[in-house]
Parts: structure tokens; C-alpha cells; sequence
């Protein structure tokens, strides 16, 4: 079983709709997970229907039981976050600003405050309109650990996998290269890089590849809208045959992909034209290089 992550340097390249065109070329031969978790879309292309859901829960939150707290304060002078709110006395917890350190609880000399478990999302296990099965979360609003989130979106894909004998697990994740980026890219076999031929877009993957590099991973990069700017594009194209990425397609701006998002549908399923044919070939060219 083979695991292809797709990844961008920024956000806006088109990482999720030609994700989800391979998630449709694959078919029933792969498991898709939905690992950009803090703004999960891959479902308006796709159209799962949950089988299985979840709550996630990671981190702990602060809770101050007000019938025992004697007002003392001690809390608040420790908490180096400023999640200790104090209104008419009233000592309280910023859900927002605590980081669950357990500090306060610790100095509290009437253990009036405990930690929970905290609740910062949900996941699903789905199947999607080609048959196939996608494991997909949403992080919770305000909520942090998205790496965590991340690694069980994947897990859970990666179980599917190998349970179902599928020959991949399509990985759509995070822009960027912050936790949920390290956390798609663990146990990856190939990477895709998605980027466009302008200044933060050349900027932004030579980021991430940095990021590809130390994991020692091959990787490939399909630059989209690679007709908008020639001279960045060939910068891009430089640095590809630099680092000895393979340079998998360059994909024209094309209306079609807005025009088949607007209809839930993916350019593969939308237009028989060259962009098709393109994404098609590079789906080829993936898998032949892993």
C-alpha cells in the first residue's frame, strides 16, 4: 500500500481540486483522507456520506468548580497565558487562552479546579460517490492540536487500507508547513508539491520542500495556472530540475475548474478537454514513479 500526500506551500494553488480529481481517476484502488483539517473542503467534490463519526478529543481545559473556589487568586498569578479571568471577584477560565498546563490545579490549596478532556473536533469515515471510502475532520472553531487531528485522520485511512487491500491511501494536506503539514507528510511515498507561478508561490515551495527534504522523500510538482506568469514559471521549472523534483505537469488557468466546482464536480468528471487529459497523465506519471 502506497500513500501519496499532496501538499502547497500557500493556500489557493488548487492542492484540493486536483487532489480530488486523483481521488476520482483512482477509484475504488484508494482511500482519500482529508487531512487539511482546520478548513476541510475535499467533501463538496466528493460527496461523502457518513458511515462513522466521532468527537476527537486532545489537550485539556481548565475547570474551576465555583462552590469550592475560595477566590484566593493563586491561579491567576501562575498562569503564564492569561487564561485566568477575574470579574467581581469571580475567578474563571478563558476556554480560548488556556493551554491545559495543569498549573493552576496544581497550586490550588482547595482543589477547586480540574482538568478535562477537551473537544476539539470530529471525524467521519464516508463513503464517496466513486464507491471508495474517505476518512475526513473538521477542527473545531478556536481549537488547536490539528496535528493530532491530522495523524488520526491518516491513521484511521491507512487501517481502511490495509483491512480493504487497497493499492493507495490520496492524502489532501494542509497548506503551509506548520504541524499538520509534518503530520501528513510521516509515512509518505511519494509527495506532490502544487504551486503557482507567482512570487509567494516560488517563495512558499521552496518552504515546503525544505520541509520534504529533511523527511528524505521523493517528491513531484504540478505547477497550476502555469500560464500566468512565464518568467516565475521558469524560475519554478529551475528549481525542480535543481533539486531533482519531478516535474509532473504544468497546468493551464482554465475556467473549468471554477465552473466544476460550482457544480460539485471535479475537471475530470467535468471536461473532456486538455486540463482533463493533463491531470490524467500526471495520475499516470504518479504512479509510475512510486
Amino acid at each position: 500500500m502506497k500513500e501519496i500526500v499532496v501538499i502547497s506551500g500557500k493556500g489557493g494553488t488548487g492542492k484540493t481540486s486536483i487532489t480530488a480529481s486523483f481521488a476520482v481517476l483512482g477509484g475504488q484502488d484508494v482511500v482519500v483522507a482529508d487531512c487539511d483539517v482546520d478548513a476541510a473542503d475535499m467533501h463538496l467534490l466528493l460527496q461523502p456520506e457518513p458511515i462513522k463519526t466521532e468527537d476527537f478529543y486532545s489537550g485539556e481545559l481548565a475547570v474551576i468548580n465555583q462552590d469550592i473556589c475560595t477566590q484566593c487568586g493563586k491561579c491567576f498569578d501562575v498562569c503564564r497565558f492569561d487564561a485566568i479571568t477575574v470579574t467581581d471577584s469571580i475567578h474563571d477560565v478563558d476556554e480560548l487562552s488556556c493551554e491545559g498546563c495543569g498549573y493552576c490545579a496544581r497550586v490550588c490549596p482547595v482543589e477547586a479546579i480540574t482538568n478535562i478532556p477537551l473537544n476539539v473536533g470530529k471525524w467521519h469515515i464516508s463513503k464517496i460517490k466513486t464507491g471508495s471510502t474517505m476518512v475526513h475532520a473538521k477542527l473545531g472553531i478556536g481549537a488547536d492540536n490539528s496535528g493530532k487531528l491530522v495523524a488520526k485522520v491518516k491513521n484511521e485511512a491507512k487501517l481502511i487500507a490495509e483491512k480493504e487491500g487497497k493499492d493507495y491511501v490520496i492524502v489532501d494536506g494542509s497548506p503551509g508547513v506548520g504541524c499538520p503539514v509534518v503530520s501528513s507528510l510521516t509515512g509518505a511515498s511519494f509527495v506532490v508539491l502544487v504551486t503557482e507561478p507567482s512570487i509567494s508561490g516560488l517563495h512558499d515551495l521552496k518552504r515546503v520542500y525544505e520541509l520534504v527534504a529533511k523527511f528524505k522523500l521523493k517528491a513531484g510538482c504540478i505547477i497550476n495556472k502555469a500560464d500566468i506568469n512565464t518568467k516565475v514559471n521558469l524560475q519554478i521549472k529551475e528549481f525542480l530540475e535543481e533539486e531533482g523534483i519531478v516535474h509532473i505537469a504544468d497546468l493551464p488557468y482554465d475556467e473549468n475548474f471554477t465552473k466544476a466546482m460550482t457544480k460539485g464536480q471535479t475537471i475530470v468528471e467535468y471536461s473532456d478537454g486538455y486540463l482533463k487529459r493533463t491531470i490524467i497523465e500526471s495520475w499516470k506519471i504518479i504512479l509510475q514513479t512510486i
